[in-house]
């Protein structure tokens, strides 16, 4: 019987015979006879010009010849529903490209160039000048057409341009990225052994290690597994957004602290060292452990809360540690909040009873305020005990009081500030920053940026936005707000402590700022303090804070869908957390935060009459208005103008205030 496969019958050939059939060829079998007899037309799997067919796709292949190839977007076109990218790769002077309908698409295709220019090269030492490496014996079994290679599209099996895209994917077989790097799959990282990730390593060292399930948080579409392993009685951890890239990042963070591997960071991304100097290894140790008790705390605090509540696009908590040995010190989250978003214009409040920005850095500080007054109440307490369990003591002149010398406070974020920390593409390298970034938005780096009400992201500042009114505001402006990296960068002047409590301590710095993910430390840098390197003659106690930056180990997984509209925050003091409408500033039930002026007010008068004396000052009268408390602290407001003046003359912007309503309230009962 003879069957033409062109009239759309169906034959059923046993997998043996269709095995033997393709192996014998290696382009389209048509119009020959099987062993039955049978004339068959069909595809058999194209023979790979860069070996033998296998599981591994070229780029892992690749990735074995050649570690540390670097991939690079050149171009993107077409319409938003079906575009087209360019990637190439450069390997020893030449240039490989290749396209594709999404960015892991062209990236396979380069590397599917790189590989059949080894096979066009007839000669081994030819091939291996290719490739970089010293020539060495070999043999090949065949020489493909390169004509017919190139007519066929290829389709290699183990990639679907549908396949998810998770920012730390080991798809194409390198290790995941390092500490202080962004993770994305097109940056290149290395190992101590060239394209082995962090499992296999330590599979090799240590054969039969078992992982086990620490955690598993958020939602079907945005879990967070964190394993952990243990060897010589010694467990570490790692996290990510599947089971797998979590032991990847287990096994990093053992190979780290306990084998003592040193990963290489990807350039600029390299931990930033405060003018202390303290080594790679302190900072990264203290990085990793300030983000793991912040994120621990959160999930303690949230365990009895309903999954609502517990969702969260960015986390922030601050850290106190009490020692001079930073591996030793006694750490303590002292506060933390989420958020994203700021109050609607329409909401807001004479009365100083509503915040005005509900990003989980800006709030996180404001609950560490409220521990702050805590400390101070300490030191009316009867009795010497008392007076020693507090962070501050008095100053030397006697005029106020000072953190004591062993106490620093951390800030960790679980992304980058918004703003200019954040104005950056975490997937393309900064090789050269000028030919990379010639959009006219993009040549004042260090711009100040503004938030927007009841929304994401921020704006440059322009020349008719630094002065805000109330009832332009309630007609429809839009409310500005400073962004986070504004405002960081204004606390690495002024100090956390803001103008109320200058009246009564010196201003307090932070030690370091560690970032779970989107670090770069260039950007970071640049924005809270290296964009303010030109302030002069500030007032005494004040200066411009360089605190230590860095970046954790295992990253936080990006999380995706729509920012809640509501913020937490907690502080040590608290017994759970408050939750925030971000909308209106205030809680469900239109009640005054903890956080808000309004409070810090109250505080603040408890405060005034029993410790204004040990200041030094003799106020005539006690301030009504929160605005006339606030001008009390000369030095502060001094260093505050100093700061605008040199954001300023550097032509950053200027600074846009709110409404002076919004400061002008008296106490009365809430």
């Amino acid at each position: 019987m003879r069957v033409n496969f062109r009239r759309k019958w169906k034959v059923s050939v046993p997998f043996s015979l269709r095995h033997r059939l393709v192996s014998r060829t290696t382009c389209a079998i048509a119009g020959e006879r099987g062993q039955d007899g049978v004339k068959i037309r069909m595809k058999g799997r194209k023979k790979s010009p860069y070996g033998s067919a296998s599981s591994k796709n070229a780029v892992m292949q690749l990735n074995e010849l050649k570690p540390g190839l670097q991939y690079r977007l050149i171009s993107q076109s077409g319409p938003p529903h079906a575009p087209e990218f360019v990637m190439s790769v450069e390997m020893n002077g030449q240039t490989f490209k290749g396209r594709g309908r999404t960015k892991k698409e062209a990236k396979l295709r380069a590397a599917e160039q790189v590989l059949r220019s080894f096979v066009k090269s007839k000669s081994a030492s030819k091939t291996y000048q290719t490739i970089g490496r010293k020539p060495t014996p070999y043999t090949t079994d065949h020489t493909d057409s390169d004509n017919s290679l190139e007519e066929e599209p290829n389709k290699p099996q183990e990639y679907s341009p549908d396949r998810s895209t998770d920012e730390s994917n080991p798809l194409d077989g390198a290790c995941v990225p390092p500490f202080g790097a962004v993770h994305s799959p097109y940056s290149t990282t290395y190992t101590p052994q060239g394209g082995k990730n962090p499992l296999m390593i330590l599979n090799e060292l240590r054969p039969g290690l078992k992982y086990e399930l620490v955690s598993e948080t958020g939602e079907s579409h945005a879990k967070n597994f964190v394993m952990a392993v243990t060897i010589d009685g010694r467990t570490c951890e790692g996290s990510g957004r599947s089971k797998k890239l979590a032991k990847i990042r287990a096994a990093q963070a053992a190979l780290q602290e306990i084998f003592n591997y040193q990963f290489t960071p990807s350039p600029g991304k390299e931990p930033i060292l405060s003018s202390e100097g303290v080594s790679s290894h302190q900072t990264q140790a203290l990085a990793d452990r300030i983000s793991r008790l912040v994120l621990d705390k959160f999930s303690e605090l949230t365990s009895g809360f309903t999954s609502q509540h517990a969702r969260r696009k960015v986390l922030a908590g601050m850290v106190m540690t009490r020692g001079t040995d930073m591996e030793t010190a006694d750490a303590r989250v002292i506060s933390l909040a989420t958020g994203t978003k700021c109050i609607n214009g329409e909401y807001m409040s004479v009365k100083g009873k509503a915040l005005n920005d509900c990003h989980a850095e800006i709030v996180s500080r404001r609950s560490l305020l409220r521990y702050l007054y805590s400390q101070l109440d300490l030191l009316l307490e009867p009795g010497v005990k008392k007076k020693e369990e507090s962070i501050f003591e008095s100053k030397e002149d006697g005029k106020g009081y000072r953190l004591k010398d062993d106490v620093q406070f951390h800030l960790y974020i679980s992304t980058s500030p918004c703003g200019d920390a954040r104005i950056f593409s975490p997937h393309e390298a900064d090789t050269d920053a000028e030919a990379a970034d010639r959009h006219p938005n993009r040549k004042a780096r260090g711009q100040l940026r503004t938030k927007i009400e009841s929304g994401e992201g921020t704006i440059p500042v322009t020349s008719s936005s630094s002065v805000q009114t109330w009832d332009g505001v309630l007609q429809g402006e839009r409310l500005l707000t400073m962004s986070c990296s504004d405002k960081i960068a204004r606390w690495n002047v002024l100090g956390i402590q803001g103008a109320l409590l200058s009246y009564f301590v010196e201003p307090i710095y932070l030690s370091s700022i560690i970032l779970g993910s989107l670090y770069h430390g260039d950007h970071l840098s640049r924005a809270v303090y290296q964009r303010l390197g030109n302030l002069r003659a500030l007032p005494p106690q004040y200066r411009l804070n360089r605190p230590l930056l860095s970046g954790i180990s295992n990253a936080e997984s990006r999380q995706p869908g729509r920012a809640p509209n509501f913020s937490v925050n907690w502080t040590v003091l608290d017994a759970e957390l408050e939750v925030v409408n971000t909308m209106t500033g205030k809680d469900d039930n239109a009640k005054a935060s903890r956080c808000s002026k309004y409070y810090f007010f109250q505080r603040w008068n408890k405060l005034f009459g029993r410790l204004s004396s040990t200041t030094g000052r003799r106020e005539r009268h006690r301030p009504r208005q929160y605005s006339e408390a606030k001008l009390l602290s000369g030095d502060y407001q001094a260093a505050k103008t100093k700061m605008v003046r040199a954001f300023q003359r550097a032509g950053l912007g200027l600074w846009v205030k709110k409404p002076i309503d919004q400061d002008q309230f008296e106490l009365h009962e809430i």
